[in-house]
């Protein structure tokens, strides 16, 4: 269900004013997850509900002012509630297995949000960048200028012409066919691995102030020229702390998932079912 909250500004024709003596109902103090903060039909709803609901908000609701936002949240679960009472009755096998499925996602998640959320301690990062970085060699990055041409003929007309003399960021500006001509084919600094193969082979076998010879890539002809070279500093644990904790949370997962799998008693007699009843949602009105 999309959520709509009940704001002026939002919502106006989508969701029922708030009650008229809600700006005066008496203040709650201390109020907890099991505060009632509105009853539809018998049935609670708690401020528990609301934080719930709250946090799943889309991020420009989470901007609303708090009274906006307070209003907007309890109207939409009491909508929710009157729907879910009108649907009650006419609950079909269908609906039964979709929320048996909405539950097992949400457990799911929330298992995998624990395993990876407890895997990611200082020690951990730690350990995980000093097994990649602590005794890595240093790398070496390129700073290179290209001229992109579709054809070989183009290309080797272009070496000739700097072999002549001609300048290689304005010829770049003339001839080049990427986003890079307008800056002279500057193409800045870069490591190993981040250009394609063909293209990274004639860089590192150039010296300094050398031009290549044409070189095809799926992109066309390159004529490149190698402006300098650098020796690249050993990155801080800060700066590649997000890429840290995605690998370990990954990996924690990974086995979490791998450990609970042995672990399960499985079996798997669906394997004897032609794979093609998956189709036939007639089924799901039997």
């Amino acid at each position: 269900m999309t959520l709509v909250l009940a704001a002026p500004s939002l919502a106006q024709d989508a969701q029922p004013a708030a009650p008229a003596d809600a700006q005066t109902a008496p203040r709650i103090e201390n109020p907890t997850a099991d505060t009632v903060v509105a009853t539809v039909n018998g049935k609670d709803i708690t401020l528990g509900q609301m934080l719930v609901l709250r946090e799943r908000l889309p991020a420009q609701y989470q901007q609303l002012p708090d009274d906006t936002l307070f209003s907007g949240v309890m109207e939409q679960l009491i909508q929710q509630q009157i729907l879910a009472d009108s649907a009650e009755g006419n609950l079909t096998p269908k609906d039964e297995i979709a929320m048996e499925i909405e539950r097992q996602s949400y457990l799911a998640s929330k298992a995998l949000e624990e395993v990876a959320g407890a895997a990611v301690t200082d020690e951990a990062l730690q350990a995980a960048y000093d097994a990649q970085y602590a005794d890595a060699e240093p790398q070496t990055e390129y700073n290179a200028s290209h001229i992109l041409v579709p054809t070989e003929e183009e290309a080797k007309d272009i070496k000739k012409q700097l072999d002549d003399g001609a300048d290689f960021a304005e010829l770049a500006k003339e001839k080049s066919s990427d986003g890079a001509a307008q800056n002279g084919g500057d193409l800045g600094w870069f490591g190993a691995g981040m250009m394609v193969q063909p293209f990274q082979d004639a860089v590192t076998s150039l010296e300094v102030g050398e031009v290549s010879d044409p070189v095809q890539t799926q992109f066309g002809w390159h004529v490149i020229k190698l402006n300098d070279t650098r020796e690249a500093e050993k990155p801080t644990l800060d700066d590649v702390r997000d890429e840290l904790t995605t690998q370990i949370q990954q990996e924690a997962v990974s086995k979490h998932l791998s450990e609970v799998t042995q672990n399960a008693d499985i079996t798997r007699p669906g394997e004897g079912v032609d794979p093609a009843v998956l189709r036939d949602d007639s089924l799901l009105s039997n």
